[in-house]
């Protein structure tokens, strides 16, 4: 998959179809866009282009709200090359950008690369202050020779499938039904740092993960799945405090339920299967020791399901 950052970069194709989003996820509503583009590209003999943005434009506009993407660039990445992207266009999202209105960002970005066909999603708009709908868009194309197509939500189970949505489900736990929106676990990759060894102590050595500028789950305890190399540990996590021990900072660890080498300064990929419990604090170690072995039990069950 080729990475470009200006349209010069892509080569000029003879025609192109494009789409366009910040993509945070690349849940089920993205993904079908993504489908819906390569489709009509192969139709219509064109190019497909993924137009993107990073940083996210909300950690521009609105630095101060502390947003947190669903997944890290990277991710993003591999999963657009998954779906047989080859060409994405990550244009570097600033307050210059931002203040392009609809017209203007048609004109220096989507015409030089020969834009065909566009396809949006249900709630698309381009532009300063979002004034780029679809009618305005449609109506750009008729002018200058490109059509646009606007896909109806991915409803599943009765949820638009949508970043807000899953933000909202994983930021309370329930990971479970994220992965429903998502077509696969809410994760990330990170290095496994040193901890301060308690898990060990108490007999389960935990994995302590350095985890990216991502959506976290809520404090509590999860069934999850560790990968490292291509290999798959069952695994249960928690995310939080360790109330128990006074006050200390957020840490992610997990726990392999089977042997494995030696992890630490290397990187594991963590994806949340479950949630089992909130965090609480406990009167002592020994207390701690058997709600762990208990976690355990129920992590098994919840995999192995």
């Amino acid at each position: 998959m080729n990475i470009a950052h200006t349209v010069a970069s892509l080569g000029a194709p003879a025609g192109t179809g494009v789409t366009i989003g910040n993509f945070d996820g690349l849940h089920l509503g993205h993904q079908a866009l993504i489908r819906r583009t390569l489709e009509v590209c192969r139709q219509d003999g064109l190019t497909p282009v993924v137009l993107t943005f990073w940083p996210h434009p909300r950690l521009v506009l609105f630095p101060d709200q502390g947003h947190m993407p669903l997944c890290t660039r990277q991710d993003r990445l591999d999963r657009l090359t998954q779906l047989g992207v080859p060409q994405v266009l990550e244009l570097p999202f600033d307050r210059d950008l931002a203040a392009l209105d609809a017209a203007a960002f048609v004109r220096r970005y989507l015409l030089p690369m020969n834009l065909r066909r566009l396809v949006v999603g249900y709630d698309f708009s381009l532009g300063r202050n979002r004034g780029g709908h679809v009618d305005v868009l449609r109506n750009l194309g008729a002018e200058a020779g490109f059509s646009v197509e606007q896909l109806a939500p991915v409803v599943v189970d009765g949820t638009v499938v949508s970043s807000t949505a899953l933000r909202r489900l994983i930021g309370r736990g329930d990971v479970r039904e994220a992965a429903v929106l998502l077509g696969r676990c809410h994760g990330f990759s990170g290095p496994v740092v040193h901890g301060d060894g308690r898990g060990k102590g108490l007999g389960f050595p935990t994995a302590n993960l350095q985890y990216p500028q991502v959506v976290l789950p809520a404090r509590g305890v999860y069934a999850t799945r560790v990968t490292l190399e291509g290999r798959v540990w069952p695994s249960v996590t928690n995310v939080g405090h360790k109330p128990t021990f006074g006050r200390n900072e957020l840490t992610v660890e997990a726990f392999l339920l089977e042997n494995c080498p030696d992890l630490y300064g290397r990187t594991l990929r963590l994806d949340f299967v479950d949630r089992l419990r909130d965090e609480r604090r406990f009167a002592d170690a020994e207390e701690l020791k058997a709600q762990i072995n208990a976690d355990v039990a129920a992590a098994r069950r919840t995999l192995a399901a």
